[in-house]
């Protein structure tokens, strides 16, 4: 892409915000007119108190992830992270595995669904203190239900956006602003099979879920994940290897088993230490960007301890 010599930003202010990330902040949001991407930005409020600056962007992020699934979702996000995410026959169910991957940062978090909010889903989430639900619609009796939590924000879209359209990414620093393409893809159209060990359909289906997961958990980031679910997410740490211990931990504090589960990194191993760690947890199955100039040692650890390992091609560094 070429980048123009000058940028020149043409953004309306949608409201005042009561403060920004800290309450001696000040904040506003301000919308590109130009856009027509469906989220949180320009979503219908429901009902609930005002959104804060945290609300708006943990249920960007929330909404932002469960686009990337056909399927019904449901993504629960702590600190623009997600500390849940799984797949279901239905809203209610994807909830129900979400929540179990972490139940105690799920309190007082974010949960974005890619099914219309129905009666049965929000009766769940009454049980549980949450800031912000959003959803593409809601059905009247949900919305009747949620009227009895009157203080969470209850958010509709209107539909849900395209994952794989390419967008504009700005950030600011001292003294001027990082521009960069979205993005917008999961992984190669080819992954590569790295072991002797070829992965089953069910860790496969595995994996491109969790990898998925991986687009959006700060770097160093490790998933584990098992039928259609998060069992474990380990989010930015300086150290790979020590975000794989703490999705472990995660799990073992929620009472979920790894083993037979699939371990997915959004950057290559830059040693084996990471594979060993997920033959430690009882992982089968390994997906990761690939290449390391190493990474025939993680292949021969991988070999070693039986595991199915694939490159994905593709890198999701998010900082």
């Amino acid at each position: 892409m070429e980048w123009p010599e000058e940028l020149r930003l043409d953004l309306k202010k949608s409201s005042t915000l009561r403060y920004g990330e800290n309450p001696h902040q000040d904040a506003a949001l301000y919308l590109d007119p130009a856009s027509t991407r469906p989220g949180v930005a320009r979503a219908k409020q429901i009902q609930g108190k005002e959104l804060s600056y945290n609300n708006i962007a943990d249920a960007d992020a929330a909404f932002e992830c469960v686009a990337e699934f056909s399927e019904p979702a449901v993504v629960i996000v702590k600190h623009m992270n997600p500390c849940g995410v799984a797949l279901g026959a239905n809203p209610k169910e994807a909830y129900k595995k979400a929540l179990a991957c972490d139940p105690v940062s799920a309190f007082g978090g974010i949960v974005a669904l890619n099914r219309a909010l129905d009666a049965e889903t929000a009766t769940e989430f009454v049980k549980l203190f949450l800031e912000v639900v959003v959803a593409p619609s809601a059905d009247d009796d949900a919305v009747k239900i949620m009227a009895g939590k009157p203080n969470v924000r209850l958010l509709t879209t209107g539909s849900m956006p395209d994952p794989s359209e390419q967008q504009t990414n700005v950030r600011s620093i001292a003294g001027g602003l990082l521009v960069q393409t979205s993005d917008n893809v999961v992984m190669s159209d080819e992954p590569e099979v790295a072991t002797k060990r070829r992965p089953t359909e069910q860790e496969m289906n595995d994996m491109e879920f969790a990898f998925t997961v991986c687009k959006h958990v700060k770097s160093n980031t490790i998933v584990y994940a098992k039928d259609g679910a998060t069992v474990g997410i380990g989010a930015g740490q300086m150290s790979r290897v020590i975000s794989a211990k703490i999705a472990a931990m995660k799990a073992a504090e929620a009472n979920l088993a790894l083993a037979g589960s699939v371990m997915a990194s959004d950057a290559f191993f830059p040693f084996p230490d990471s594979v060993e760690a997920a033959h430690e947890a009882g992982a089968a199955a390994i997906i990761q960007p690939g290449g390391s100039l190493k990474d025939q040692d993680s292949i021969d650890a991988a070999d070693k301890f039986g595991l199915a390992m694939v490159f994905a091609g593709v890198r999701h560094f998010r900082h």
